[in-house]
Parts: C-alpha cells; structure tokens; sequence
C-alpha cells in the first residue's frame, strides 16, 4: 500500500513547491479525508471493474470517478489493485468481540462488518450489547440477531417441552424489546438445544414479531443431514407464515449418504423464489464444519444443561440407549466411526486438539473401536465437553452452492486468540479462500459476482442500506486487495495464518489494516435494524 500526503507527494514529483497565480485555497471543510487513486474498482454490484478514484469525507465516500488528489489531506495509490466495498460477514458467532475488539482474523480477509447471534445463541440484551461499543470502540461494525435458543433459556431453561403461555409471553417479550434495540431480525438453531425441543408453531410466532420490525429470519435448520429437505421446508414455512424474508445458515449437506444431492436442496430454495418468497443461503468455502463435541449426543441426552446428562449417563441402560442412538446417526449418514471428529478445543487436555476422536481413543484407551470411540465421546462430554471440527461435506456439493445467485459467503466463525487451540481455518480464511482458490484458481465464480457474495448481497439480504457498495452517500467500508495474489494460508492443521494479498481495510473511513499491519484504529460503528428506537 502506498500513502502519501499530498504535500509531500507534490514535492516528490516537481522537485519544488510551486504557488500558481490566483491559487485557489482548499478550506479543511472541503478537502475529502481520503482519496484512493489508480484503483480498478469493483463496485459491489456484480458490475466489471472500472477505473477510478474513491473520495472519502467524514467516514463518507463522496465521490466515485475522477478526482483532483491534490484536495486530499491523505492518498493511497491502489497501484492498479483492486478496490471493493467492505466485506459484509453474516453468520459469525463473535459475542465475545469486546474481549477482542480489533477482530484481527476478520480485518485482514477484507471483512468489515459483522453479523452475530446466529443458530440460535445471542445476547439477549441487545441495547447494552451494541451500546458497549461506545465504551469500548471496535475494529469493525456489528450488528446482531435476537437468537431463539437464548431467548427460551432464559424464560424457561433448557427443559424438553412446549412453553407455558406464560413463557411464550416472556418470550415474546424478550424478542419485541430486541427488535426495538435494534436487532437484525430472529436466529433459530433448531439442531441444538434448547432450540431444538422447539415446535414450528413456537417459531413462527417469534418470527412474526421480529417481521413486525422489519426483520429476518436466520435459521440453522433443525437437520443438516438425511432429514435436510423436510428441514428446509421449515425453514421456508416459517418465513412464510410470518412474512419475512429467510436466510439459511452454514447452507450444506453433513450426510455422506446424501453427497451430491445438492441440486435437490438448492431446488427448494429456486422453488420458494419462484414463488415470490425472499430466500437466501450462506455458505463457508470448506468441506467441514465446526461445533460442539455436544452435537454427537441425542438431544433429548442432554436437556436439561450438561449436570443432567451426566445424570443419564450415570444410569446403565440410558447410556446404552444413547449409545445405540449414536451408532444409528452413525449408519443413517453412512460414517463407519467418528474419524470425521477433529478436536478444535479442549481444555482438560489440550494435546487433544487437532487430533480425531479415533485418534484420542487409540492415544488414551489402546484402541479405537467404535464403542471405545463413544465412551471416548462421553467421557470429554462429562468433563465439560470441547470444540469441534467435523469433516463431513463433499466438495461437489460445496461448489454447487457457491454458484448460485442467492449464495452469501460467511464464515460462521468467531472473533480468534491467535494461536490457541486448532480451530476450523475458516476464521482465517474463508474470503480468500473464495478469491483465491474459487475464483482465480477455478473460475467457479467471476471475481465480481464473489465481490457481490460478499458485500451487496448480504446488505440488500440484512437490509443494511448504507453499505456493500461502492456508491457516493455510503458508508466508506473499502477493501484494496491483489487478486492475483490473494491467497488463505489458513489450513486444517495449521489455522492460525492470516490471508495474504490485502494491502488496505477501511472501516468508515479509517485504515484499520495498512497491509503490514493493524493500525490501532477502532472505527467501527453499530449496525441496527429498522425496528431501532433511540
């Protein structure tokens, strides 16, 4: 990255400073902040590039064309790079971002903005939530989703039943005062508890105060695997009775027996579009996922919170019974173990993390059968239970998705403690990934159409209208990147790598990230939802 200030650069180039007569006196109040020259801008829009200047005042892109640099109090030369609108990521869990506020691993894979409280997890105090910003300034804008599952916490626990009416008004409640705070819309994560013990009908009434506001349905849908299409129906019927668009998370099929069905799930979104319903899909570029080593268990193992599954654990034939319910899971995906199941994070006994349950079982009990691999599983789960990284996609289906129109690319990752624990590369990764690998390796995608997957699409999809494009009026969110060098260096056992090939992030009009490094500078701003009440 190039910056000069413009004085400097004068001189530099004419060798002495020289007054013309009747020169006209620039004012501080007209000057643009920042201008960005010799740039070939994307826009955002799934347009070709052109070529162009970026004039940025008061957080503010003014002008888009051809602009006397001479005005600014600071240039960067893009050096015929690229130059996009900020990378809009909306599936990330980083409720933890004010321990980290700079969000590093998202900065320099060119994301600017961030959507949290997605599959169902979120605060549930969206005012203070947002609000801590102004206390502790953050490195890029957030905006976040009222999330069902944390909702039904805290008005009925994690009990395995329909709520009282009682409940379902303090739920009610919760969302309606979210969405007023300025929540994006309703996130459900219908395959984890306590979201999962859920009827359709609890939903939907949620869902329809959160289209009250002008909000959106975000769904981890109840089953990602051989029951994905009755779960995508959900999803779409959901929207559909509450009158609000749908977005489906972490879009994917996890059941090696339904590997390349992909076509028949994207069918169904194409269908509902059809339609006239408002459907959209993120997607991660990765052939696995990452949750809770949790997620291997029955639900209903575990309602209640962890002391009430050890209890079950605990009585012989329940165990035996969750076991067999296990190996079943196991056959319906057409998985002979758990050899898929990397540890991501564990911390009764890190040598554990990036190691496979069969792996841990052969390190810990001399051998790896699969009811060795379940006792493993159970034992982990008793000591508090561990992040994990499930390799269980095909990359057919991957590439299927990432083409469609309605595609967003998301990372679902969180904010990261550089070297701690093997987490999924995708936190590091995943936008460069796209342009790297998809685009200029492949050719799956144009680069313009994954510019798109990245910025104007998930801002028309979250209905944040000041940003994902290269426009005068909106915010200047920019990226400058070499997309003939951009590249993830992030892998499965080795993520902590950031991207290489960006040389400028801008965030409402500060450089965050100069090419070398962050800057220190915490420019980002809350996103709120159209339900907002200052």
């Amino acid at each position: 990255m190039k910056i000069l200030h413009v004085f400097t650069m004068f001189v530099l180039l004419s060798g002495f400073v020289f007054f013309p007569v009747n020169q006209k006196v620039i004012s501080a109040e007209t000057a643009y902040d920042l201008v960005i020259v010799n740039a070939r801008i994307i826009d955002g829009a799934g347009n070709p590039w052109f070529r162009g200047a970026v004039g940025i005042k008061d957080g503010r892109i003014v002008k888009v064309g051809r602009i006397d640099a001479g005005n600014a109090k600071q240039m960067i030369d893009a050096d015929n790079k690229i130059v996009a609108p900020g990378f809009i990521d909306v599936h990330t869990h980083v409720e933890g971002i004010y321990n980290n506020p700079s969000a590093e691993n998202f900065v320099r894979m060119g994301v600017t903005s961030l959507v949290t409280g997605n599959c169902g997890g979120s605060t549930t105090d969206v005012k203070e939530f947002l609000g801590r910003a102004k206390e502790k300034p953050l490195g890029v804008n957030l905006g976040t989703l009222i999330a069902h599952g944390s909702v039904r916490s805290k008005a009925m626990g994690l009990d395995n039943r329909p709520p009282t009416a009682v409940e379902q008004e303090k739920m009610n409640e919760i969302v309606e005062q979210a969405m007023k705070d300025g929540a994006l819309g309703l996130s459900t994560g219908l395959i984890y508890v306590p979201g999962t013990f859920a009827k359709t009908e609890e939903v939907v009434e949620l869902a329809k105060i959160a289209s009250k506001h002008g909000g959106i349905y975000a769904s981890h849908i109840r089953d990602e695997g051989t029951g994905v299409v009755k779960a995508i129906e959900e999803a779409i019927n959901i929207g559909e009775q509450a009158n609000l668009p749908v977005e489906i998370s972490h879009f994917k099929i996890s059941s090696k027996k339904l590997w390349g069905e992909s076509p028949t799930t994207i069918g169904l979104i194409k269908s509902a579009r059809e339609r006239g319903l408002t459907v959209t899909v993120d997607q991660y570029a990765y052939t696995a996922s990452s949750t809770s080593l949790d997620a291997r268990m029955p639900n209903w193992a575990i309602a209640g919170g962890r002391e009430e599954g050890k209890k079950r654990l605990a009585d012989a034939p329940t165990r035996e019974k969750i076991t067999k319910e296990m190996k079943e899971d196991l056959r319906k995906k057409d998985f002979k173990d758990y050899s898929f199941a990397y540890v991501a994070s564990y911390r009764p006994n890190p040598e554990f993390n990036g190691k496979n349950i069969a792996e841990i079982t052969q390190m810990t009990k001399g051998k790896k059968k699969l009811n060795a691999q379940i006792e493993q599983i159970f034992e982990m789960y008793e000591k508090g239970g561990a992040g994990m990284v499930y390799r269980v996609m095909s990359e057919t289906d991957v590439q299927n998705i990432m083409r469609q129109p309605f595609t967003m690319i998301a990372s679902d990752s969180s904010v990261r403690d550089f070297g701690e624990g093997v987490p999924h590369p995708r936190g590091y990764g995943n936008n460069a990934r796209v342009l790297g690998k998809y685009v200029r390796e492949m050719k799956l995608i144009t680069l313009e159409d994954a510019i798109r997957k990245m910025t104007s699409l998930p801002a028309q999809t979250f209905d944040l209208r000041d940003r994902g494009l290269v426009r005068e009026g909106f915010a200047a969110d920019l990226v400058i990147f070499d997309e003939n060098t951009i590249l993830d260096k992030a892998t499965f056992e080795n993520p902590h790598q950031y991207a290489e090939g960006f040389s400028s992030v801008i965030v409402n009009g500060e450089v965050v990230f100069d090419g070398k490094a962050m800057t220190g500078k915490m420019s980002g701003q809350p996103l709120y939802g159209n339900g907002f009440v200052k």
